[in-house]
């Protein structure tokens, strides 16, 4: 573990695996809009959206995705993890009221790099919604120790 409690590369072997849930609700969905600057009326105009094949107003399909974001921080590697990359499909709707539940796992380590490959899968009511890969990069115990004294002190 690092000094924030996120898994150094050291730490991680394929399969370990964490969750990380949230609902998404009407504020989510129109903070994001005003973030991102994405107004897609299927979004934000239930009128508009009703006369879509979605029947109604849905989540940003990038809203949605943060909550890989926030397993990837807050759970597994956790704090000092960097993301690298994302691959993602989106395979289903998330409306408001809707909870997400991401899970990420590893799938592969590569200890020298400190870089790992994570599986990212996010379900609502059990279906999947989105699923894809990451890689990131994180702490290493092994990097921290070979550090000079003087070059540890100036980072902390």
């Amino acid at each position: 573990m690092n000094a924030m409690n996120g898994h150094d590369i050291e730490d991680l072997r394929p399969g370990m695996s964490a969750t990380f849930s949230k609902t998404i609700t009407e504020a989510d969905i129109v903070l994001f809009a005003g973030v991102s600057g994405d107004n897609n009326a299927v979004h934000i105009n239930e009128e508009f959206a009703a006369g879509t094949p979605f029947g109604g107003r849905i989540a940003h399909g990038f809203l949605t995705a943060s909550v890989i974001s926030a397993a990837v921080a807050n759970r597994l590697p956790g704090p000092g993890t960097v993301y690298l990359g994302q691959q993602m499909r989106f395979l289903a709707p998330v409306r408001p009221g809707d909870t997400v539940h991401a899970c990420v796992s590893v799938v592969s380590v590569d200890v020298p790099r400190a870089r790992a490959v994570l599986s990212t899968v996010c379900r609502v009511g059990g279906k999947v919604v989105i699923d894809g890969e990451a890689t990131v990069m994180t702490s290493s115990m092994a990097r921290r120790q070979a550090r000079p004294p003087q070059a540890a002190a100036v980072a902390a």
